[in-house]
Protein backbone atom coordinates (compact mmCIF):
# COMPACT_ATOMS: atom_id res chain seq x y z
CA UNK A 1 0.00 0.00 0.00
CA UNK A 2 0.87 3.71 -0.26
CA UNK A 3 0.37 6.68 1.08
CA UNK A 4 -0.22 9.25 -1.20
CA UNK A 5 0.37 12.62 0.31
CA UNK A 6 -2.63 14.59 -1.33
CA UNK A 7 -5.06 12.07 0.61
CA UNK A 8 -3.63 13.71 4.13
CA UNK A 9 -4.82 17.09 3.30
CA UNK A 10 -7.28 18.22 5.57
CA UNK A 11 -7.53 22.39 4.79
CA UNK A 12 -8.42 23.12 1.00
CA UNK A 13 -6.56 26.31 0.01
CA UNK A 14 -6.86 29.81 -0.80
CA UNK A 15 -8.79 29.93 -3.65
CA UNK A 16 -6.93 33.36 -5.41
CA UNK A 17 -3.84 31.92 -4.52
CA UNK A 18 -4.40 28.31 -6.17
CA UNK A 19 -5.95 30.47 -9.24
CA UNK A 20 -2.53 32.25 -9.18
CA UNK A 21 -0.42 29.17 -8.91
CA UNK A 22 -2.50 27.11 -11.41
CA UNK A 23 -2.23 30.27 -13.85
CA UNK A 24 1.58 30.20 -13.77
CA UNK A 25 2.95 28.94 -16.74
CA UNK A 26 6.50 27.34 -16.02
CA UNK A 27 7.99 25.38 -19.23
CA UNK A 28 10.30 22.58 -18.51
CA UNK A 29 13.08 21.47 -20.72
CA UNK A 30 13.15 17.40 -20.33
CA UNK A 31 17.25 16.77 -20.62
CA UNK A 32 16.59 13.34 -19.64
CA UNK A 33 13.74 10.79 -19.73
CA UNK A 34 13.56 6.90 -19.02
CA UNK A 35 11.21 4.69 -17.18
CA UNK A 36 13.10 2.13 -14.84
CA UNK A 37 11.50 -1.07 -12.90
CA UNK A 38 10.63 1.47 -10.36
CA UNK A 39 9.89 5.22 -11.31
CA UNK A 40 9.13 7.18 -14.28
CA UNK A 41 12.56 9.38 -14.19
CA UNK A 42 12.57 12.83 -15.88
CA UNK A 43 15.48 15.65 -15.27
CA UNK A 44 14.49 18.31 -16.08
CA UNK A 45 14.91 22.12 -16.43
CA UNK A 46 12.74 25.44 -15.92
CA UNK A 47 13.83 28.86 -14.89
CA UNK A 48 14.44 28.27 -11.58
CA UNK A 49 16.90 25.24 -11.44
CA UNK A 50 17.65 21.21 -12.51
CA UNK A 51 15.47 18.89 -10.96
CA UNK A 52 14.85 15.33 -10.40
CA UNK A 53 11.53 14.35 -10.88
CA UNK A 54 9.56 10.61 -10.23
CA UNK A 55 6.29 11.46 -12.69
CA UNK A 56 5.33 14.71 -12.10
CA UNK A 57 6.75 15.07 -8.80
CA UNK A 58 9.92 16.61 -7.69
CA UNK A 59 12.71 14.70 -5.29
CA UNK A 60 15.32 16.38 -6.05
CA UNK A 61 17.59 18.79 -7.04
CA UNK A 62 18.96 22.27 -7.34
CA UNK A 63 17.15 25.35 -7.13
CA UNK A 64 19.26 28.67 -8.62
CA UNK A 65 17.17 31.31 -8.11
CA UNK A 66 17.07 35.44 -7.25
CA UNK A 67 15.46 34.35 -3.75
CA UNK A 68 17.45 31.50 -3.44
CA UNK A 69 19.91 29.06 -4.40
CA UNK A 70 20.62 25.27 -2.97
CA UNK A 71 19.21 21.85 -2.53
CA UNK A 72 15.28 21.55 -2.10
CA UNK A 73 14.97 23.96 0.75
CA UNK A 74 13.34 20.31 2.72
CA UNK A 75 16.50 18.48 2.69
CA UNK A 76 18.31 21.23 4.79
CA UNK A 77 16.31 19.66 7.76
CA UNK A 78 18.88 16.96 7.47
CA UNK A 79 21.86 19.08 8.09
CA UNK A 80 19.90 19.55 11.70
CA UNK A 81 21.44 16.29 13.39
CA UNK A 82 24.88 18.34 13.25
CA UNK A 83 23.91 20.20 15.46
CA UNK A 84 23.38 17.67 18.08
CA UNK A 85 26.15 15.33 17.21
CA UNK A 86 29.10 17.43 15.57
CA UNK A 87 31.19 14.02 16.11
CA UNK A 88 29.01 11.74 13.61
CA UNK A 89 31.48 9.05 12.03
CA UNK A 90 29.24 6.84 10.27
CA UNK A 91 26.06 7.33 7.88
CA UNK A 92 23.45 5.32 6.18
CA UNK A 93 20.86 7.25 4.15
CA UNK A 94 18.12 5.42 2.77
CA UNK A 95 17.01 7.49 -0.61
CA UNK A 96 19.84 9.19 -2.89
CA UNK A 97 18.23 11.32 -4.84
CA UNK A 98 20.75 14.12 -6.36
CA UNK A 99 23.49 13.58 -3.91
CA UNK A 100 23.67 16.70 -2.74
CA UNK A 101 23.58 16.38 1.03
CA UNK A 102 26.07 13.49 0.81
CA UNK A 103 28.45 16.23 -0.24
CA UNK A 104 27.28 18.20 2.53
CA UNK A 105 27.75 15.85 4.84
CA UNK A 106 31.05 15.08 3.59
CA UNK A 107 32.12 18.91 4.57
CA UNK A 108 30.30 19.40 7.53
CA UNK A 109 31.09 16.44 9.45
CA UNK A 110 34.82 16.31 10.30
CA UNK A 111 35.33 13.20 12.14
CA UNK A 112 33.09 11.57 9.30
CA UNK A 113 34.49 8.04 8.54
CA UNK A 114 31.56 6.21 6.34
CA UNK A 115 28.71 7.21 4.61
CA UNK A 116 26.71 3.76 3.40
CA UNK A 117 23.77 5.04 0.49
CA UNK A 118 20.76 2.42 -0.21
CA UNK A 119 18.45 3.55 -3.38
CA UNK A 120 16.40 0.26 -5.21
CA UNK A 121 16.73 2.93 -8.36
CA UNK A 122 19.57 1.21 -10.42
CA UNK A 123 19.99 4.82 -12.79
CA UNK A 124 20.11 7.02 -9.47
CA UNK A 125 24.06 7.24 -8.86
CA UNK A 126 24.73 7.67 -12.45
CA UNK A 127 22.01 10.81 -12.87
CA UNK A 128 23.29 12.22 -9.63
CA UNK A 129 27.15 12.21 -11.21
CA UNK A 130 26.14 13.27 -14.30
CA UNK A 131 23.32 15.90 -13.64
CA UNK A 132 23.89 17.15 -10.11
CA UNK A 133 27.70 17.55 -10.42
CA UNK A 134 27.65 14.70 -7.57
CA UNK A 135 31.56 13.85 -6.20
CA UNK A 136 32.19 10.55 -5.14
CA UNK A 137 34.57 10.04 -2.69
CA UNK A 138 36.44 7.06 -0.83
CA UNK A 139 34.01 7.35 2.30
CA UNK A 140 30.94 6.53 0.21
CA UNK A 141 29.64 3.03 -0.27
CA UNK A 142 26.38 3.17 -2.84
CA UNK A 143 23.78 -0.54 -2.39
CA UNK A 144 21.14 -1.18 -5.30
CA UNK A 145 19.34 -2.91 -3.04
CA UNK A 146 15.50 -2.42 -1.13
CA UNK A 147 16.03 -0.75 1.97
CA UNK A 148 14.15 -2.95 4.29
CA UNK A 149 16.90 -6.41 3.06
CA UNK A 150 19.54 -4.32 3.19
CA UNK A 151 18.28 -2.98 7.17
CA UNK A 152 17.77 -6.70 7.89
CA UNK A 153 20.82 -8.42 6.85
CA UNK A 154 23.43 -5.36 7.91
CA UNK A 155 25.86 -5.93 10.71
CA UNK A 156 26.87 -2.38 10.84
CA UNK A 157 26.16 0.20 13.21
CA UNK A 158 25.60 4.34 12.37
CA UNK A 159 25.59 7.40 14.29
CA UNK A 160 23.30 8.70 11.80
CA UNK A 161 20.35 7.29 9.49
CA UNK A 162 18.72 9.48 7.48
CA UNK A 163 15.13 8.13 5.28
CA UNK A 164 13.34 10.09 2.55
CA UNK A 165 12.16 7.42 0.14
CA UNK A 166 9.49 7.99 -1.99
CA UNK A 167 7.68 6.09 -5.11
CA UNK A 168 6.19 7.68 -8.06
CA UNK A 169 2.83 8.13 -5.84
CA UNK A 170 3.80 8.32 -2.23
CA UNK A 171 5.57 6.84 0.08
CA UNK A 172 5.98 2.37 0.99
CA UNK A 173 3.74 1.87 4.07
CA UNK A 174 6.65 -0.63 4.76
CA UNK A 175 8.22 2.45 5.87
CA UNK A 176 5.69 3.41 8.60
CA UNK A 177 5.40 0.46 10.60
CA UNK A 178 7.00 -1.05 13.83
CA UNK A 179 8.61 -3.50 12.32
CA UNK A 180 10.67 -0.78 10.34
CA UNK A 181 11.30 0.90 13.16
CA UNK A 182 12.48 -2.03 14.59
CA UNK A 183 15.28 -2.66 11.94
CA UNK A 184 16.00 1.22 12.42
CA UNK A 185 16.72 0.60 15.65
CA UNK A 186 18.81 -2.34 15.53
CA UNK A 187 21.19 -0.47 13.14
CA UNK A 188 21.39 2.70 14.96
CA UNK A 189 23.92 3.19 17.77
CA UNK A 190 22.98 3.43 21.40
CA UNK A 191 22.95 7.79 20.75
CA UNK A 192 22.32 7.02 17.55
CA UNK A 193 20.02 9.77 15.34
CA UNK A 194 17.42 9.02 12.89
CA UNK A 195 16.26 11.73 10.87
CA UNK A 196 12.55 10.46 8.10
CA UNK A 197 10.31 12.50 6.13
CA UNK A 198 6.94 12.20 5.84
CA UNK A 199 4.00 14.00 4.22
CA UNK A 200 1.69 15.31 6.89
CA UNK A 201 -1.23 18.24 6.75
CA UNK A 202 0.42 21.46 8.12
CA UNK A 203 -2.19 20.84 10.92
CA UNK A 204 -0.15 18.44 12.74
CA UNK A 205 -1.65 17.64 15.51
CA UNK A 206 -5.65 18.15 14.17
CA UNK A 207 -7.77 14.53 15.55
CA UNK A 208 -8.31 14.25 11.60
CA UNK A 209 -4.71 14.15 10.80
CA UNK A 210 -4.93 10.18 11.98
CA UNK A 211 -1.80 8.98 9.66
CA UNK A 212 0.47 11.51 11.38
CA UNK A 213 -0.84 11.35 14.64
CA UNK A 214 -0.83 7.17 14.68
CA UNK A 215 3.27 7.73 13.05
CA UNK A 216 3.70 9.57 16.19
CA UNK A 217 2.78 7.46 18.64
CA UNK A 218 4.64 4.41 16.80
CA UNK A 219 7.90 6.57 17.25
CA UNK A 220 7.12 7.68 20.37
CA UNK A 221 7.06 3.58 21.41
CA UNK A 222 10.52 2.98 19.92
CA UNK A 223 12.11 6.08 20.75
CA UNK A 224 12.79 8.39 24.11
CA UNK A 225 12.89 11.85 22.33
CA UNK A 226 11.38 12.71 19.19
CA UNK A 227 11.43 16.36 17.56
CA UNK A 228 9.44 17.62 14.52
CA UNK A 229 9.86 20.06 12.33
CA UNK A 230 7.06 21.29 10.50
CA UNK A 231 8.33 22.34 6.95
CA UNK A 232 7.52 26.09 7.16
CA UNK A 233 10.40 27.82 5.95
CA UNK A 234 10.78 25.34 3.53
CA UNK A 235 7.41 25.53 1.96
CA UNK A 236 7.89 29.62 2.40
CA UNK A 237 10.70 29.10 0.01
CA UNK A 238 9.28 26.96 -2.34
CA UNK A 239 6.30 29.24 -2.99
CA UNK A 240 8.41 32.30 -2.67
CA UNK A 241 10.75 30.83 -6.07
CA UNK A 242 8.58 29.40 -7.80
CA UNK A 243 5.08 31.59 -7.77
CA UNK A 244 6.17 34.89 -5.78
CA UNK A 245 3.55 34.37 -3.26
CA UNK A 246 4.73 35.07 0.50
CA UNK A 247 2.33 32.07 2.27
CA UNK A 248 1.69 28.61 2.07
CA UNK A 249 -0.85 26.75 -0.29
CA UNK A 250 -1.34 23.61 -0.01
CA UNK A 251 -2.16 21.98 3.49
CA UNK A 252 0.27 18.69 2.52
CA UNK A 253 3.72 19.46 3.83
CA UNK A 254 7.25 17.86 4.78
CA UNK A 255 6.95 16.63 8.01
CA UNK A 256 10.89 15.86 9.44
CA UNK A 257 11.02 13.65 12.43
CA UNK A 258 14.02 13.54 13.76
CA UNK A 259 14.23 10.81 16.62
CA UNK A 260 17.06 9.31 19.53
CA UNK A 261 16.68 7.77 22.89
CA UNK A 262 19.19 10.58 23.85
CA UNK A 263 17.94 14.06 24.54
CA UNK A 264 20.39 16.35 22.34
CA UNK A 265 20.83 19.76 22.48
CA UNK A 266 20.91 22.51 19.95
CA UNK A 267 24.38 23.55 19.35
CA UNK A 268 25.25 26.63 18.54
CA UNK A 269 28.01 26.04 15.96
CA UNK A 270 26.06 27.03 12.84
CA UNK A 271 28.97 28.20 10.84
CA UNK A 272 29.97 24.81 9.06
CA UNK A 273 26.11 24.83 8.11
CA UNK A 274 26.20 28.59 7.18
CA UNK A 275 29.53 27.65 4.46
CA UNK A 276 26.76 25.56 3.25
CA UNK A 277 24.94 28.60 2.66
CA UNK A 278 22.30 27.94 4.77
CA UNK A 279 20.53 29.67 7.26
CA UNK A 280 19.97 26.93 9.57
CA UNK A 281 18.17 29.38 12.17
CA UNK A 282 15.35 29.43 9.93
CA UNK A 283 14.81 26.26 10.03
CA UNK A 284 15.44 25.09 13.57
CA UNK A 285 12.80 27.89 14.19
CA UNK A 286 10.24 25.02 12.76
CA UNK A 287 10.44 23.09 15.82
CA UNK A 288 6.85 21.58 17.21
Amino acid sequence: MTIIPEDLSIHKPDKKLLNKINSSKVSEKIIFKKKSDFHNIKIVENDFGRFLKYKDTYQAGYINSKDYNGNLPYINYFLIPYLMNKNIENILIIGFGSGIIVNQYEKIFSRLKRIDVVDIEENIFSIAQKYFNFKLSDKMNFYLQDALIYLKISKRKYDLIVVDVASDDGIDERFCGLEYLDLIKSRLKKDGIFVSNMPSSRDIFNKKNKFVLRLIEKYNEKFNYIKLFSGKTSNKIYYKTFFDIDEEVYDVTNLIMISSDKDYDFSSDFLPIKSLGVEIKDYLKDLV
